[in-house]
């Protein structure tokens, strides 16, 4: 009995008797007679204690994915950072054993693949990338850094991962060897609690059990029975027994496991496989659902699946019938759950129905109607853009709804129709709808799709293409509205066309005006004979003549709209844009005086402020085309006064709506950030910047240099430009100044060569190939604007000649002048005739001799600093004195008195000269009395300061 229980050898007494089995191994090493059983049980406990390094490591790699996954799963992006170093980290650890195996396990490129399409999704969604707080933020920035960085190690089996992606087939192979090894070893050890008795006569009924057939041999025979086998299991196995030794003792001693016990393992085995295998699938599911790259999976009510019939069979298709399956399904507009791809899709199923049942027009533009309406309303967020697909649909029927209102003139549509009077049965229809919304709708769609893509992509030049469509679509809308639409409505559309014309210059224009200025004279061959150029171009010029015919200029057509609206706009909104518009167009193609003139008679710079912020975008838009307009006609001061209120708080980038500027240290808002994205101008509308600000900073040198040199001594000197000083002074800072590269390099540059009056050098840094590539070549005259700014240099730089030396000389020739710089006599003459008029230099014209003549009432250099000196010396005695006066309580009275004698003292001395006091005016003018008599005046001031002083100490006992 006792030998039958203790072969079975239950789970609990081998648990029970643990501390026994070790006293009996521990028994059987020291034993010499027992060396076969010593060598299996060693073998036996390494197995069950043991595990192989293969399976501890990967178990580690498993556990960190696992951790990773769940981390992905609630967003939490910089867990999710730390996991994957501690990934990376335990790789390192295994590597010995990946090498062994023959490379990384497909499960950890899995891991890697999961783990760069949750990156990537996470960073291209926007939206959900500015809810993320600063710590995650931060973490998924460098998560991408260093995910990208690690892959590149194995972007050969991401590569073909990708190409033939598996479902948990790696992961649930290497389960499924760790499951085997481990029923493997848990069979081992029931064998082996089997096989080791925890007493001496547990281990004789357990040595009974498993080596005698029957059972029934004796106690005194187990010692034998135990050392050795008998003779019938030792010829049973002496063939499968390997020469010299006992190699594999443990197989050939241990029971055999009958059919049952292993159907019962292959079916537990199979269980947990088959468990596995759904938690794993469940698992991707969730993951497809959070991350949406995997399968595209439609939203929307069952009825996406499968679709419903329109009508009931042998239904009479009617009017009443059709109207009230659209209000049904236009019921589940809006709804939570409703598909709007299909609610679309079955829209133009009932406008099929209706038009094979003749229901007519009416009855087809309502529809219509609805379905544009579906497609506005297919993308519910209104800070992204619409579809592809959506796009090209909508384009579609709005297409075919303005077709068939411009044809059938006994249509009348219109967004004051109320529902309860629409007329859709007999003729004339009545329709509510407003198809000059939708127009504007579609138009705002397309903004934003150009806002959407990126500027320097192919997908927005094919994007672009489609602005030739919406202007078609813009025109022909305006011919229906002029026969049949309100004057409101022609407004609303006029300044929609106004809106795609006037930032694009016209080429054709500016070609047919050089023409002509090139055939304005031609040529005439002898004998009064007309040469062939001439007839060429003659007709040439009629060739152009009926194109202007076909084509009507741009100019005309600006004029003409804009004309309008300021007639008949009631709105001040519309009014003002069309404003801008023309001023801008005008500016563009170089009509400088008009669109001077108009900006000037609007008003617009004093009440621009009350404008909402897209019309304070196109102002802005509008002063900085117009500053460049008059610096292409040479004027150089009303250019820098356009130009100044954008470029001289460094925001032109944002206050032309040409892109978001970074603030160090501050955190934008999300919801303020969305709107400003969404006033952005598309790029084929930008402005450049560079060109914007070279010609800010050209205008302010030409502008601030001869200033600056004009005043060069004034305490009290003004600056024209901020900016401009700036990169001088930064300029000035640098230890060693290489030659330029930069744009502002370059300007700086010629701003030193202008000061000391070489206009070569200042020419050429200004006008060389490297600024022609990066700005002059974008103006539309690039060589007659070059030829401007060459001969405005030659201009101010003679300007700053006059101002820098001419307390040297005693005259100036007009021909040495004329060859210095270049220019013609009358300009030469022109140019000091009216320094001498605005009193900016004391000279005077010799004709007879062609000299300017110079009247010496500027001080030297030595005397400007003399009289600095003597300023600074009074302002000291001045301050001393009144610390003085509030020391010894002087009064009010007192005070008085004293500053009036003082005034009369300050005024005795001979001739006209003074002595200047800190009022910004002139040290000497002309007179007699000279520098000395200047001396000899301070010295008496300085007497009567003196008395002054006494007395007012006598006044002061005396009170």
């Amino acid at each position: 009995m006792s030998s039958r229980f203790f072969a079975t050898g239950s789970d609990s007494e081998s648990e029970s008797s643990s501390e026994s089995e070790e006293q009996t191994v521990v028994q059987a090493k020291s034993t010499a007679t027992a060396k076969v059983f010593v060598f299996s049980d060693d073998e036996e406990e390494t197995k069950r204690v043991v595990r192989s390094a293969k399976d501890k490591r990967f178990e580690e790699l498993q556990n960190v994915i696992k951790q990773l996954r769940n981390h992905k799963k609630i967003k939490d992006i910089s867990k999710v950072l730390e996991t994957f170093e501690d990934l990376t980290k335990a790789l390192q650890k295994s590597q010995k054993v990946i090498e062994k195996e023959g490379g990384v396990p497909r499960f950890y490129i899995r891991a890697l693949v999961e783990l760069e399409d949750f990156v990537n999704e996470t960073w291209e969604d926007r939206e959900g990338r500015k809810k993320l707080n600063k710590v995650n933020s931060k973490a998924l920035t460098t998560m991408r850094q260093k995910l990208r960085k690690y892959n590149r190690d194995f972007e050969a089996k991401i590569t073909s991962y990708r190409e033939n992606p598996d479902v948990g087939d790696e992961q649930e192979g290497f389960e499924d060897d760790r499951d085997k090894s481990d029923s493997e070893s848990d069979d081992d050890d029931d064998i082996v609690q089997k096989k080791k008795p925890a007493t001496p006569t547990e281990a004789q009924a357990d040595m009974k059990s498993q080596f005698l057939k029957g059972g029934d041999s004796e106690g005194g025979d187990s010692d034998s029975d135990l050392d050795w086998p008998s003779d019938s299991d030792s010829d049973s196995s002496s063939s499968s027994e390997p020469e010299g030794g006992y190699a594999n003792m443990a197989a050939k001693f241990l029971k055999k496991t009958t059919a049952a016990e292993e159907a019962a393992k292959a079916a537990k085995k199979q269980e947990k496989k088959e468990r596995k295998a759904k938690e794993q699938r469940r698992e991707e599911e969730e993951n497809e659902g959070e991350e949406g790259e995997w399968t595209e999976v439609q939203r929307g009510a069952p009825m996406a699946m499968e679709k419903p019939k329109m009508f009931a069979k042998g239904t009479e298709i009617n009017h009443a019938v059709v109207l009230k399956k659209l209000n049904e399904i236009l019921a589940a507009r809006g709804k939570k759950g409703t598909d709007r791809s299909e609610q679309i899709m079955l829209l133009a199923e009932l406008r099929r129905i209706a038009e094979e049942n003749n229901l007519g027009l009416g009855m087809t533009v309502k529809i219509l109607f609805n379905i544009v309406a579906s497609i506005f309303d297919y993308n519910p967020n209104i800070a992204t853009c619409m579809k592809d697909e959506m796009w090209a649909k909508c384009i579609m029927y709005i297409t075919e709804l303005l077709e068939m209102l411009i044809d059938n003139t006994n249509i009348f549509v219109g967004g004051n129709v109320l529902e309860e009077s629409e007329t859709i049965e007999t003729e004339p229809y009545r329709v509510r709808g407003c198809i000059l919304s939708a127009m504007e709708r579609l138009d705002e769609e397309f903004i934003k799709m150009l806002q959407a893509c990126d500027a320097h992509s192919t997908e927005y030049v094919e994007r672009l293409k489609d602005e030739k469509k919406i202007e078609e679509l813009v025109i022909r809308l305006q011919k229906y509205l002029e026969e049949r639409g309100t004057s409101q409505e022609i407004c609303r559309v006029y300044l929609r066309r106004i809106e795609h014309m006037y930032y694009k210059y016209d080429y054709e224009q500016f070609k047919s005006v050089d023409f002509i200025k090139k055939t304005k004279e031609p040529e005439e061959g002898k004998d009064g004979e007309v040469t062939p150029q001439e007839k060429a171009g003659e007709e040439d010029k009629e060739l152009v003549n009926g194109e202007k015919e076909e084509k009507e200029k741009t100019a005309v057509t600006m004029d003409k709209l804009c004309k309008y609206i300021y007639a008949k706009d009631t709105t001040d909104r519309i009014r003002t844009r069309a404003i801008l518009c023309h001023i801008y167009h005008h500016a563009l193609h170089g009509r400088w005086y008009e669109a001077r003139d108009l900006m000037l008679m609007s008003h617009l710079q004093d009440t621009i402020q009350h404008s909402d912020v897209p019309t304070q975008i196109l102002y802005n838009r509008t002063m900085v085309q117009l500053g460049l307009c008059a610096f292409r006609y040479g004027n150089i001061k009303d250019a820098h006064n356009a130009l100044l209120d954008i470029q001289s708080g460094g925001r032109a980038k944002e206050l032309l709506a040409q892109g978001l500027l970074m603030q160090r240290n501050v955190e934008r808002d999300p919801e303020r950030e969305k709107i400003e994205k969404r006033r952005q101008m598309p790029f084929h509308m930008h402005i450049n910047l560079e060109l914007l600000e070279c010609v800010y900073l050209v205008s302010a040198m030409l502008l601030e240099i001869p200033y600056m040199a004009a005043h060069e001594f004034d305490a009290r000197r003004r600056m024209i430009s901020k900016s401009f000083h700036h990169q001088l002074r930064v300029s000035e800072r640098q230890p060693l100044v290489g030659p330029p590269e930069s744009m502002r390099e370059h300007v700086v540059a010629a701003s030193k060569a202008m000061k000391i009056g070489d206009w070569r050098a200042c020419r050429d840094y200004i006008i060389n190939e490297k600024m022609n590539g990066k700005v002059w070549d974008l103006f539309p005259e690039a060589e007659k604007v070059r030829e401007l700014i060459s001969r405005k240099i030659q201009e101010e730089s003679l300007r700053t000649y006059l101002f820098t030396y001419s307390a040297i000389y005693d005259s100036l020739c007009l021909v040495t002048l004329s060859e210095m710089f270049e220019l013609d006599g009358p300009v030469v003459h022109s140019i000091i005739s009216k320094m001498i008029i605005n009193e900016e230099l004391a000279a005077s014209w010799d004709e007879p001799t062609q000299t300017v003549v110079m009247h010496r009432s500027e001080p030297t250099r030595l005397q400007n600093l003399a009289l600095q000196l003597s300023d600074k010396l009074a302002n000291l005695v001045d301050n001393n004195e009144r610390i003085l006066e509030v020391k010894q309580g002087t009064s009010a009275f007192y005070t008085r008195e004293r500053e009036g004698r003082f005034g009369r003292g300050q005024g005795k001395g001979q001739g006209e000269g003074r002595f200047r006091q800190g009022q910004g005016e002139r040290g000497f003018r002309q007179g007699q009395s000279g520098y000395q008599q200047q001396g000899r005046q301070y010295q008496g001031q300085r007497r009567d300061r003196d008395r002054d002083r006494d007395r007012e100490n006598k006044g002061y006992n005396r009170w």
